[in-house]
């Protein structure tokens, strides 16, 4: 288990349940304007929606993350409830196993015991890690509400297609960038403990790519600092 937070970090916990509520908000408020556009395969808004549906499911990801750390909230059932729903909302996601493997990953970090390793290219790498984490029920579920979806609410399927199947898999191929391969690929090369390298980006950049997740030696370091407090740690 790791630290859930020092007692001088006791005055945020409840500043998490508010930005993990925000997130998921923003992520359900924008996700239902989206699946209600009136739109074309063609149509250039249709980018710029996925861009920041992307971005939406990403936070939705990272406060799971987080959730698995102890980091949302100093309860453990209210980390449990939100880590469980964000990953539901995400894609079906188990949270039990994801934050099983996650522990994992901390503890034997690019070791052959590391679940997220794998010793091969960026694609063959990726393939294996999301072989790792989904499974054929999920698929079966997702296929499910997918119909559901079109039938009992109407949304037209490019609608589902576009904002509803894309965001995701796009989210998940950032989160495979920034989070996995780019602070872990050939960790023969990295000389600290943690085996995990840090982007050299300023603040909004680092917001951007990956909620600050890219400040990865600073998060295996201090695995108890929640994502939105985790650009203090740079350099420190």
């Amino acid at each position: 288990m790791f630290p859930v937070s020092s007692s001088k970090d006791k005055n945020f916990s409840n500043k998490g349940i508010y930005i993990a509520l925000l997130v998921i908000l923003c992520w359900a408020a924008f996700l239902s304007f989206a699946l209600n556009f009136p739109t074309t395969i063609f149509n250039p808004w249709n980018i710029l929606i996925i861009l920041i549906l992307t971005h939406l499911y990403t936070g939705l990801f990272i406060t799971a993350h987080d959730a698995m750390h102890g980091t949302v909230s100093s309860s453990a059932k209210v980390n449990n409830l939100l880590g469980n729903l964000c990953v539901i909302l995400f894609a079906c996601f188990s949270y039990k196993k994801l934050k099983e493997k996650h522990h994992s990953h901390h503890r034997h970090v690019t070791s052959e015991e590391d679940p997220d390793y794998h010793e091969a290219n960026f694609f063959v790498w990726f393939a294996k890690f999301m072989i790792r984490y989904m499974n054929v029920w999920q698929l079966i579920i997702l296929a499910a509400l997918y119909n559901l979806i079109h039938i009992f609410f109407g949304i037209p399927k490019i609608n589902l297609i576009l904002f509803w199947i894309i965001p995701p898999v796009l989210s998940s191929l950032q989160l495979f960038y920034f989070g996995t391969y780019l602070p872990h690929k050939n960790p023969e090369e990295i000389s600290n403990k943690y085996k995990s390298r840090t982007q050299n980006i300023n603040f909004f950049l680092g917001f951007i790519s990956c909620y600050f997740f890219g400040y990865h030696y600073e998060h295996h370091a201090k695995p108890y600092i929640p994502w939105w407090r985790l650009w203090r740690e740079k350099n420190v």
